[in-house]
């Protein structure tokens, strides 16, 4: 007899709904989660944090509504870091007690402390002080540790002017001068934030581009739009060495050239947060990046271990981690339940937005598939002009055979909104023709997706006419 049906381990996004799903089906469950990090990276430094963040730099600086009311148009003009912390807190404090509550509802117990296996049933959890373990025994068993930024060993990180994300929230105030490595999804969020606030920021790339698996026009748009808030990229470079200095830094790249800033942030990818988990005494092992392998159930190597959300890898978002919690949970207790859809967005919370759902231009050229393109941009929109967004843009990307919606990317106000009205027509096997023959509220921005159908509509029928 366990003294558990199912014990997760970690409370973020995929170990909080496995550990509900579970409790729905009427299991005895526990999750174990240290007492200052519940919700996880995504409630305590990821996620919430990071949109809330942005959310507050959106409203004090008033740069969505510039284009209407001028440069001058700001809610504050000395922004400083408890402007924008206040707010963060303030949603922390209010989702852990939405998390706690839905636990305490579904009757999940909650061990606090940190978790290893000490056998492939028996999970000790050691507390907060490390001076009293506790042994606990479960039938199965999910792993949902997440992941922590990935600090080289050759970088000086002091948590002050040489941070990683999660350090973003500890500063003690908004620097006038900051280098971004990496141009990751992370990486291009935080430098889009802070230079909004008014930062130059410099972005240092390894590869040609940021974003690759992005759609290169949207890609182009962002670009552009964040070298007008005064953003240098330096792609296809290396950092040699960050040099800290009595009032700030220098960024030595490889090929010689040094970049001064006031803070160095390292983005340069996550670490699954595995290396305390003992995880050679349930059978397992992690790779070098601490992630788990396992299989469409999300069950790894040891049938009854299961592991979602970040620690599994790619693509590491919160929407896809609560889905795999739920799905592998249900797994777990023998429930029928449907593979995860195919189709699954992805938005990137950058000033303006990015969101997607499909293939990008680039892959279907790659593979020969036909298509056609059809765009809508906001500033045709009446929409678009009321709320002074002149730079949006909804692309779709269309089969010229049977007129399916093979892709659709979004760039501006709303976009990871958006995306999902493409997502329930693609998803439900839906074309065009819906679009083109739908009645969408005016004005809206959803009506970019009938002007963008149409655009798509009339290139066909000019090759059709050109054809007969």
């Amino acid at each position: 007899m366990y003294d558990f049906d199912l014990l997760v381990i970690g409370s973020g996004p995929g170990g909080q709904k496995a550990a509900i799903a579970a409790a729905k089906l009427e299991r005895r469950v526990a999750i174990v989660e240290r007492r200052h990090m519940m919700g996880g990276v995504c409630i305590n430094t990821g996620t919430i944090p990071s949109k809330t963040l942005r959310e507050a730099v959106l409203y004090l600086t008033g740069l969505n509504q510039r284009e209407l009311y001028g440069q001058s148009y700001r809610v504050k003009d000395e922004i400083t870091v408890a402007d924008l912390g206040m707010r963060t807190q303030h949603v922390i404090g209010r989702e852990i007690d939405v998390i706690r509550s839905q636990l305490a509802r579904n009757r999940v117990t909650l061990l606090n402390g940190t978790a290893r296996f000490l056998d492939p049933h028996t999970i000790g959890v050691e507390d907060a002080a490390g001076d009293r373990e506790q042994k606990v025994t479960a039938d199965k068993i999910v792993i949902a540790t997440g992941t922590s930024p990935a600090r080289p060993a050759t970088v000086e990180f002091d948590d002050t002017t040489i941070i990683d994300s999660d350090a973003v929230f500890h500063m003690d105030h908004v620097p006038d001068t900051m280098v971004v490595v990496g141009a990751g999804v992370i990486g291009i969020e935080y430098a889009s934030m802070f230079a909004a606030l008014g930062t130059k920021v410099t972005v240092v790339e390894r590869r040609e581009r940021m974003l690759e698996f992005c759609d290169l026009e949207i890609v182009e748009a962002l670009k552009y739009h964040l070298r007008d808030l005064a953003v240098t990229f330096r792609f296809g470079e290396s950092v040699a060495a960050v040099e800290r200095r009595p009032r700030g830094t220098i960024t030595v790249l490889e090929s010689g050239k040094k970049i001064p800033a006031d803070t160095v942030m390292y983005s340069a990818g996550r670490q699954g947060v595995t290396e305390n988990l003992d995880l050679a005494a349930a059978g397992l092992a992690a790779d070098d990046r601490g992630r788990i392998s396992v299989d469409e159930h999300f069950r790894t190597e040891v049938p009854h271990v299961y592991a979602v959300g970040d620690v599994i890898g790619f693509p590491s978002l919160a929407a896809t981690s609560m889905e795999q919690g739920r799905v592998a949970a249900q797994h777990a207790c023998g429930e029928p339940v449907n593979a995860m859809h195919q189709l699954q967005p992805i938005g990137i919370y950058t000033i303006p937005e990015i969101s997607f759902v499909g293939r990008t231009e680039d892959e279907l050229t790659a593979t020969k598939v036909p298509f056609e393109v059809g765009v809508s941009r906001y500033r045709e929109l009446a929409r678009g002009q009321i709320i002074g967004d002149s730079y949006g843009m909804l692309k779709l990307l269309v089969s010229p055979d049977d007129r399916s919606l093979l892709g659709v990317h979004v760039f501006g106000t709303g976009a990871t909104e958006l995306v999902h009205i493409g997502q329930a027509v693609m998803g439900c096997g839906g074309t065009i023709d819906y679009l083109v023959d739908a009645v969408f509220n005016y004005p809206t921005l959803a009506e970019s997706y009938k002007v963008a159908a149409l655009d798509a509509m009339n290139k066909m029928r000019q090759i059709a006419r050109l054809s007969e």
